[in-house]
């Protein structure tokens, strides 16, 4: 009997991780199909039925990265052709030629620089706020957490148009500190809540120990709760980022050309006549890497700080 439930539970085994296996692949194929999409041949992308096996090539990362402009004549083609590089005949063939840089490095930049700062500035406040409200009672707390949270309920469309005045007045449009100063104030109900689940579930008597002990609030805040936040500190952390990171409306509607990031920029790469697919798909397999680096350094702390809480002693 021993040996038929060892069985069993082998086969029940083996049936779940083929689950899930099946599951991950179904759940990945949109993602490779992206990435696949950006190194096909430009008539490749669009072809029915589509194609599976192909010749890669950088074309459409090329023409991501370049302003181009249509050769007006076979002869222009030729005489471009002979003083070309090898990156500059692939476009030729299309019946393009380089210009110059293209914007997307500079939005790229512009991503970059507005998720992480904004970030930095949500859980930094988020945590103190958390602090605050998980330490300290004080009339209508409860009132005032759910005030914090009611602003996280908002959908950010429906306030666009009077921020869009507000900074226009204020001389914020199309600015890196405008797009900051707004992801910070989305994230920071949301990182509030979130560390405040976490300082609860540090034991108080640490602070206290540390308080007799000569230590300043602060002190015991920085040297006591912080550590021990650290998981929880890194899961808000990447759930902020990635909001900031794939933002799309206000970046959309606030910036026009300084300040714009990558997402309202990708859609914009259009063809000669005709959807270019494959730089869209190049720019959003490049878009790709960051949240999946950042997400991946702090994979070990995510994993623990999402679960942290949950099982109770």
């Amino acid at each position: 009997m021993a040996t038929v439930e060892r069985a069993k539970k082998r086969v029940s085994h083996w049936i779940v991780i083929a689950i899930i296996l099946v599951l991950t692949i179904v759940y990945l194929i949109p993602t490779y199909w992206v990435i696949s999409s950006s190194f096909k041949p430009f008539k490749a992308v669009t072809a029915i039925p589509p194609r599976v096996l192909f010749k890669p090539e950088i074309t459409s990362y090329i023409k991501l990265f370049t302003k181009r402009s249509i050769v007006r004549s076979d002869a222009e083609r030729e005489e471009r052709s002979a003083q070309a590089n090898w990156y500059e005949k692939k476009v030729l063939k299309l019946g393009q030629t380089i210009m110059g840089i293209s914007p997307f490095p500079n939005r790229l930049f512009n991503s970059i620089f507005v998720a992480v700062l904004s970030t930095v500035a949500a859980v930094s406040l988020g945590t103190l706020t958390a602090y605050g409200f998980s330490r300290f009672k004080f009339k209508g707390e409860n009132d005032w957490l759910f005030f914090i949270l009611s602003t996280r309920m908002l959908p950010p469309v429906v306030v666009t148009i009077p921020l869009f005045l507000m900074y226009r007045f204020l001389g914020l449009n199309d600015t890196r500190f405008g797009l900051i100063l707004l992801y910070t104030c989305f994230n920071l109900s949301f990182a509030t809540w979130v560390m405040k689940g976490f300082i609860d579930e540090i034991p108080r008597e640490y602070e206290e120990a540390a308080l007799v002990d000569g230590y300043t609030r602060f002190e015991a805040f920085r040297k006591i709760v912080l550590p021990q936040a650290a998981t929880g500190i890194a899961a808000t952390a990447v759930f902020c980022f990635i909001f900031a990171w794939n933002e799309y409306v206000f970046a959309l509607i606030m910036t026009t050309r300084n300040a714009q990031t990558a997402p309202p920029f990708i859609p914009s790469q259009l063809g000669v006549g005709l959807v270019d697919w494959g730089v869209m798909a190049a720019g959003a397999s490049i878009f790709l890497i960051p949240v999946v680096v950042f997400t991946f350094l702090l994979r070990k702390h995510l994993l623990r700080g999402v679960t942290f809480g949950a099982i109770r002693k």
